[in-house]
């Protein structure tokens, strides 16, 4: 999904102000799950690859715990691997700087996470292996990228641990959805369930985490679910009926007062100038003595009329 997005000087007051896609349905799964983590005692770091102006990552960062790293990636303004990678950047994020993600995100944290400028690719050279409990793969919607960055989320996560891949059935990303349906298919990604927008899978015991999702989805009324069968996996479905985003605290600057609109210009105290009088056309008795009669006696004529 692409958008042009315009730098403003003016900060995020609520996670709304950041540009961005973050569903109201993926915000109650990412928090749904990350305490379902917490609850459970699970330990890992966070990732994201792909972060586009923090929206998301101000969200997940909300649930980052002591001794635990938060780490993004993305190319901000940075040079792309490739002439596909680049024009997919021209496109859909040429207003992306560093700087404004970073805007962003201190808006509703003390401190950064961690930033990894560049290609995706080098998340594995820079995160250990066997380190996180969930990884958000959102950045290049290309075949070969989104098939790296998968291959490294597997490789990265705890047994049991959470990715979510975005994007998997847009019209306009078929390379996401044939990575990921590749995955399920031969790389052993078992799907715990799919939002309109986003996959949530494991590559360990997904029926654990259905049972317990399906359960909370079924004690409320603001979201439909569905179940099917395809290849051996139970997908599980899931769509928003008015859902309500979890509530989020406002940014540091969310007292700071509006600064005013400039007043619009006084109107002139001066009266509006009276219209000109209209010319009086001439009778037709005077047409016809000023074309007919010798001057003397048209200007006799005018004298008697007045």
């Amino acid at each position: 999904m692409a958008i042009t997005t315009q730098e403003t000087t003016r900060p995020p007051r609520r996670l709304d102000d950041v540009p961005g896609w973050f569903p109201v349905l993926d915000q109650v799964l990412f928090d749904w799950f990350l305490r379902r983590q917490e609850e459970a005692g699970t330990r890992g770091d966070l990732l994201e690859v792909g972060t586009y102006m923090g929206k998301s990552a101000i969200f997940t960062a909300r649930h980052l715990r002591a001794g635990e790293t938060y780490t993004v990636c993305d190319l901000f303004e940075g040079d792309a691997p490739d002439d596909a990678n680049r024009a997919e950047s021209t496109k859909s994020y040429s207003k992306l700087t560093r700087s404004i993600f970073e805007q962003n995100y201190l808006a509703f944290h003390e401190e950064l996470p961690r930033v990894l400028q560049g290609p995706s690719s080098v998340v594995p050279t820079e995160v250990a292996p066997g380190s996180c409990r969930f990884v958000h793969v959102d950045a290049s919607h290309l075949y070969e990228h989104v098939h790296g960055d998968i291959k490294a989320a597997r490789e990265l996560l705890v047994p049991d641990g959470i990715v979510v891949l975005d994007d998997f059935r847009s019209e306009h990303t078929p390379g996401v959805s044939i990575a990921a349906w590749e995955a399920v298919l031969n790389g052993g990604l078992n799907p715990i369930c799919l939002s309109t927008q986003k996959l949530y899978g494991t590559w360990g015991d997904p029926e654990p985490v259905q049972e317990a999702l399906m359960e909370m989805i079924e004690q409320r009324t603001d979201c439909h679910l569905s179940t099917q069968t395809a290849a051996g996996h139970r997908i599980v479905r899931l769509k928003s009926k008015g859902m309500r985003a979890p509530e989020f605290p406002p940014s540091r600057y969310a007292d700071v007062p509006e600064e005013p609109e400039p007043a619009p210009a006084p109107a002139s105290s001066a009266p509006p100038a009276a219209p000109a009088a209209p010319r009086r056309r001439p009778s037709r008795v005077r047409r016809v003595a000023r074309d007919l009669l010798p001057p003397v006696l048209t200007r006799a004529i005018r004298k008697a009329m007045h």
